[in-house]
């Protein structure tokens, strides 16, 4: 079983930056590939990024490539995500998640364990 929770959500204005951290509970943290989706109000929910078991192929939805970076540090079980440049469609609820599979997993089916989320505001 592992547990997941995000942190680092705020409120910032169109062109900010934040960094989002997921850390997780247990010992096969390593194990897992993290994914983050998000999910505005009234839409569904977007895979964002992920990031294979040993950090080294992440891979991004093409709306944020070029400002997010997603990187991984497994002693400290711990994934981020760093946004920059943020736009008022980056608003929404952002939860990592983690998966069992490798590859290109971007499916919401394909991941198992999932944290409650954080809140991303972008004001334009």
């Amino acid at each position: 079983q592992v547990q997941l929770v995000e942190s680092g959500g705020g409120l910032v204005q169109s062109g900010g930056s934040l960094r989002l951290s997921c850390v997780a509970s247990g010992r096969t943290f390593g194990t897992y590939l993290v994914g983050w989706f998000r999910q505005a109000p009234g839409k569904e929910r977007e895979f964002v990024s992920a990031i294979d078991q040993a950090g080294s192929k992440p891979y991004y939805t093409d709306s944020v490539k070029g400002r997010f970076t997603v990187s991984r540090d497994n002693a400290k079980n711990t994934v981020y995500l760093q946004m920059d440049n943020l736009k008022p469609d980056d608003t929404g609820i952002y939860r990592c998640a983690g998966s069992r599979m490798t590859g290109w997993v971007a499916r919401p089916t394909d991941f198992i364990y999932w944290g409650p989320g954080t809140q991303v505001t972008v004001s334009s």
